[in-house]
């Protein structure tokens, strides 16, 4: 018979899927963010993220792994993250093609990434969906509300502008700030937003005109 005793609380664990879609610099600082609070990352990269990085990142596919504290093949079905049994806090999909969407709707695990997010569903742990396309099409628009439905957070990475962004990096900043805030985990790398503040004679997000 066996004896069972209370195992040691696992450290803060995420997974991060990078798909081929553009929008690789969300998930390389969410991950550089993760590494300085000392978060323990488990990444999968696609072949189309790999490509797509050559366009739009200075960074290497090398250099983005070092970031992670374990890397797995997009074709590794035995990964520990393809099980129910690996616990984690959430997995962001960042950023998620609209095939992979597809693949989790439709619960075709072809490959590590969309099998990972189909066990954070039938977890019930967080899955977040970081969707760069647009024009949105009904299949699309489908796909993402059926996952809503199933329990996946539908994040697309809208900048916002009341905090007066200077440079792209801080419009990244804003974006990984606030999908970070999805899995609970909350950072003070970018300004929140704190009601009409006074800047002078304006007040800040509101001109001071007669016109209203």
């Amino acid at each position: 018979m066996s004896i069972y005793s209370l195992a040691t609380p696992p450290p803060r664990r995420v997974v991060v899927g990078i798909t081929g879609a553009t929008g690789a610099v969300y998930g390389i600082r969410i991950l550089a963010i993760l590494r300085q609070l000392n978060i323990e990352t488990h990444l999968v990269m696609s072949k189309w993220a790999i490509a797509t990085l050559k366009y739009e990142a200075a960074t290497t596919a090398a250099e983005i792994c070092r970031l992670a504290s374990k890397v797995y093949s997009f074709k590794d079905m035995a990964a520990p993250i393809a099980s129910g049994s690996f616990v984690h806090d959430g997995m962001i999909i960042v950023p998620c093609s609209m095939k992979t969407l597809a693949a989790v709707r439709t619960g075709i695990c072809d490959d590590l990434i969309s099998r990972a997010a189909d066990v954070s569903l039938k977890e019930g742990r967080r899955l977040i969906l970081v969707v760069r396309e647009t024009p949105l099409s009904d299949i699309h628009l489908s796909n993402m509300l059926f996952l809503r439905q199933a329990g996946a957070t539908i994040f697309p990475p809208v900048p916002a502008f009341y905090n007066r962004p200077q440079s792209l990096d801080e419009m990244v900043d804003q974006s990984a700030g606030r999908i970070l805030d999805c899995l609970g985990i909350y950072t003070d790398g970018f300004r929140r937003w704190n009601g009409f503040e006074k800047d002078n004679d304006h007040v800040v997000g509101v001109e001071n005109s007669q016109d209203g």
